[in-house]
């Protein structure tokens, strides 16, 4: 669990570097998740949150894009 943890704040920081609202945004919400679910015991709810939480690094990594406007009509 805290290597999944670990991991997901490592591709936040990586995927929203240099935009300190997203990063401040994605490490609230990271660590929210993981602290309301911190007392779970079932093995298989655990089994499904870690699942799920490997799946948004999965997206956070291949699917979200960073854009600076270089001019008034680009990206």
């Amino acid at each position: 669990v805290l290597k999944l943890f670990k991991l997901l704040h490592r591709t936040r920081q990586e995927v929203f570097k240099n935009d300190t609202r997203a990063l401040e945004a994605a490490r609230r919400k990271i660590n929210e998740e993981f602290r309301n679910n911190q007392d779970e015991t079932s093995e298989e709810k655990i089994n499904e949150l870690l699942k799920i939480a490997s799946d948004v690094e999965v997206i956070l990594r291949t699917s979200v894009i960073q854009a600076v406007h270089t001019d008034s009509d680009k990206i």
